[in-house]
């Protein structure tokens, strides 16, 4: 099994090394090869050690890059830590970050930064912190697109009406997706990456206890899973109380998320209307059935994410300390 894997791994590499995805980008996977050649393995060591000492490691650091990606661009501003509680990271969306995201990158930086100082952005140690915790979880890899500046930008007011809310509908998801040059398909891929995701009670409580005057619980929901849901997350439970999104494989990165949702366990409406749109339900079943197909699009979509609205050139700067601007 372990050799299957090796050789599942060792093709993707290949494959986005010699076939890529065809379209222009500004960044390319060779930026730091004379610089900080090392600059992978680093990072890569450093994710292999935080996630030994915790595995939220693993949703947090792919949810800070989707965050960061979706505001004001893939440049690190979700980093930026303000005296005031202005930034962007003290938005209300925001706000559930996982500490262990930005440990995972500063850490990250900081092992870099030792071996070349002023040389890679806050941004890119992000991106590839984002691909090592996929492939430590037995997901797909992808090279790395590379070259992307740190914005200065970083304001908590900029945050609202960037990010999908966990009770948006199909096609509110295909709106702000395209607003970011992400396509249908790549959307209903990233979702996937909530197979190994988590949440606080809070953001869906109430499709378990107020999702309507007649009914109080989202008769969409399938009945074991929202009495599971129930059990873990009871009215009035502690805040910081938070569930898998997968109650299967929490912690493997596959595509059960999808299998999921063809049986009614979606935890959020914007898990559930994958499955039952009509426009997006074909590809849900593909993942659902064919696990390759789906790790070949994850791979796809996560090169496109890292291309929003990225600073090169001598737009941004490189920051020496991912949490300030220089």
């Amino acid at each position: 099994m372990k050799k299957v894997n090796y050789l599942k791994k060792l093709f993707f590499f290949f494959f986005f090394l010699i076939v890529g995805w065809g379209e222009a980008s500004p960044l390319s996977v060779n930026f730091y090869s004379s610089s900080c050649p090392n600059v992978e393995s680093i990072i890569r060591q450093t994710v292999i050690t935080k996630l030994s000492q915790t595995f939220t490691t693993v949703p947090a650091t792919l949810r800070l890059f989707f965050h960061d990606c979706f505001v004001e661009g893939c440049d690190a501003s979700v980093l930026i830590a303000s005296p005031n509680n202005d930034a962007e990271k003290d938005a209300p969306d925001n706000i559930s970050l996982a500490g262990d995201g930005f440990d995972t990158v500063s850490k990250a930086k900081a092992a870099v930064e030792a071996q070349c100082p002023g040389v890679v952005s806050c941004a890119d140690v992000l991106a590839i912190a984002a691909r090592d915790v996929v492939v430590l979880t037995g997901g797909p890899t992808w090279n790395v697109e590379l070259g992307r500046r740190d914005g200065l930008i970083s304001e908590a007011s900029r945050v609202a009406g960037n990010l999908p809310a966990p009770t948006f509908n199909a096609q509110q998801l295909i709106n702000l997706f395209k607003k970011n040059n992400i396509s249908r398909s790549d959307m209903i891929a990233l979702s996937g990456a909530h197979t190994v995701g988590f949440s606080h009670c809070s953001r869906f409580a109430n499709r378990l206890y107020s999702f309507s005057p007649t009914q109080s619980t989202d008769p969409l929901l399938n009945q074991t899973y929202a009495e599971q849901l129930k059990a873990a997350c009871p009215q009035n439970v502690d805040p910081q109380i938070a569930v898998h999104m997968d109650p299967i494989t929490p912690e493997k990165f596959d595509n059960r998320y999808y299998k999921n949702l063809v049986r009614g366990m979606g935890m959020f409406t914007s898990d559930d209307t994958l499955f039952r749109n009509s426009a997006t339900n074909p590809t849900v079943v593909k993942f659902a059935t064919h696990h390759r197909q789906f790790e070949w699009a994850f791979a796809k979509a996560m090169i496109h994410l890292g291309r929003t609205g990225v600073k090169t050139g001598d737009q941004g700067q490189i920051r020496r300390d991912c949490a300030s601007f220089n």
